[in-house]
């Protein structure tokens, strides 16, 4: 049976924290601070991710003030770039910061198709999944989305903070309970197998790496027939 997409308003919950309050203490609270301390799976750790798989034509999911983006090592002086969200104030936020990049911003949640006929080189959903509503069966419909967008040779690249099957200390568990309770986080049954189980339904290729509480991924031949 094919699973169901989830309520808009759960949808939105998970994009709730991303306004301009929100975006305001981005960088220092999560990108800092929670990085580190409560997922530790550093900053520098996620960046180095976008460095090595990050390509010309790029997509990225979720794109939060654009960080990670600013800081990235595209492998052209003149890369193009789309920046796909639900929240308007992190597509204005990250737009203006990465303004000399002139990117394309699609507002839209991603259980949609991407609203474009374009096929990107490269997809990012970085600190994506875990915001977003359901079990894998269910956000299985936004990894669908992607592998529909991305050109037969590109890679699909992120990460994700998982639930289940980590060690997360006093802070961070406290913090996960809150944020799920809040509908910020999705996450309480998100586990890697669930996480390879899905890579290998739309993907011929994938690797996961764990840092800390955070599973690392790249995926990459997505199955057309899928």
């Amino acid at each position: 049976m094919t699973p169901s997409r989830p309520d808009r308003d759960e949808i939105r919950k998970g994009a709730a924290f991303y306004n301009a309050r929100g975006l305001f203490i981005y960088n220092l609270y999560v990108l800092r601070f929670n990085n580190r301390w409560l997922w530790r799976c550093p900053r520098g750790r996620l960046l180095r991710h976008y460095n090595e798989h990050i390509r010309c034509d790029h997509l990225d999911i979720g794109p939060g003030t654009g960080w990670y983006l600013q800081h990235a090592r595209f492998p052209c002086p003149e890369p193009k770039l789309t920046l796909l969200d639900l929240s308007p104030d992190s597509l204005a936020t990250a737009g203006r910061r990465l303004r000399k990049l002139s990117p394309t911003l699609l507002h839209s949640d991603i259980f949609s198709p991407i609203p474009t006929e374009e096929r990107f080189d490269s997809i990012a959903a970085n600190y994506v999944f875990h915001c977003i509503p359901g079990d894998w069966e269910t956000k299985s419909l936004a990894i669908e989305n992607v592998a529909n967008a991305l050109a037969h040779d590109g890679v699909f690249f992120g990460s994700t903070i998982l639930g289940v099957g980590v060690r997360h200390n006093l802070l961070g568990r406290r913090t996960m309970k809150r944020f799920n309770t809040s509908g910020t986080f999705h996450n309480e049954t998100d586990d890697l197998d669930g996480l390879q189980r899905t890579l290998d339904t739309y993907f011929e290729n994938f690797t996961t790496t764990m840092v800390g509480t955070v599973a690392l991924f790249t995926a990459s031949r997505p199955r057309m027939a899928a």
